[in-house]
């Protein structure tokens, strides 16, 4: 039993379906999640075993793009969809390269968003981090609320990160619409660090098993909308793209950190199922 399970629910806790922030901290070998998400969880790894890898694989990139935008001198950090926080955090990685980092979370999550605030508040700079509650596609009250925190300098460049987010915005959602919104708030030389979920480049005896994940994830609260190479690079329109350009997940940029749920892909990338980029703002 996990320790959300013995005491009482946070308000704003929904536990009649299972929560993709939830779901994915149990990916990850994390304790905030209930029992409706880990049997969630566990069905998933029992249709496709490689699920928890992919989501390891998916945090490593994160890890690695933070770590190359604050080598290129980005202090400012909005985390769009952050989740629950783990091993990794954004602010960590920022702040290892310059103490002086600035980092926002964002998520419509409130076990999330509760955990964010008890871990800034043991850890952070109240003054340098903030985490928000707030609908990621009302950009208007994310990007307020944004400031109103003072954290971050809407003056200089920004790293606005969407990882782990996008295929959970369906067409009604106009999810193009929303990233293009976010980033014509952002100064010159802001950067927008990205991933995406896909079927391309599966092999046909992968796809039952996937489509079977998309499914399941039909009946949680947050239903999954994959989307091709051509569409996940439709996000970076008016961007320029940073080397090595729109590459599955475990190929960007290896070196930059240790990644060994990724070495597992390294040989067959593409069964990470999943495009990442980062583009940046001219």
């Amino acid at each position: 039993m996990a320790p959300n399970d013995q005491g009482s629910v946070p308000e704003g806790v929904d536990l009649e379906r299972p929560n993709p922030a939830r779901i994915y901290d149990w990916f990850l070998g994390g304790n905030n999640n209930w029992a409706i998400d880990r049997e969630f969880g566990a069905k998933a790894v029992e249709t496709f075993p490689i699920v928890r890898t992919m989501a390891r694989v998916g945090r490593e990139f994160l890890g690695r793009g933070v770590q190359y935008l604050a080598d290129q001198g980005i202090t400012q950090f909005l985390d769009l969809g952050s989740g629950v926080p783990t091993v990794g955090n954004v602010h960590e990685i920022a702040d290892s390269v310059d103490p002086d980092s600035r980092c926002v979370y964002v998520d419509n999550e409130s076990v999330a968003v509760a955990h964010s605030r008890v871990l800034l508040e043991r850890e952070g700079d109240p003054t340098r981090h903030a985490v928000i509650q707030a609908d990621l596609l009302d950009v208007d009250e994310v990007w307020e609320a944004a400031l109103d925190t003072g954290v971050l300098d809407p003056t200089k460049p920004i790293g606005l990160i969407v990882v782990n987010v996008l295929y959970f915005f369906g067409p009604d959602d106009d999810p193009y619409g929303v990233v293009r919104d976010y980033v014509e708030r952002l100064p010159a030389g802001s950067y927008l660090l990205t991933s995406h979920l896909t079927f391309d480049g599966v092999p046909d005896e992968g796809q039952n098993e996937r489509e079977a994940i998309r499914e399941q994830y039909a009946r949680s609260s947050s239903p999954l909308f994959l989307r091709s190479r051509e569409e996940f690079e439709r996000f970076f329109d008016g961007l320029e793209l940073v080397e090595p350009g729109i590459t599955w997940t475990p190929e960007w940029r290896p070196e930059l950190r240790e990644s060994p749920a990724s070495e597992e892909f390294r040989a067959n990338p593409s069964a990470a199922s999943g495009f990442v980029g980062l583009g940046r703002k001219p």
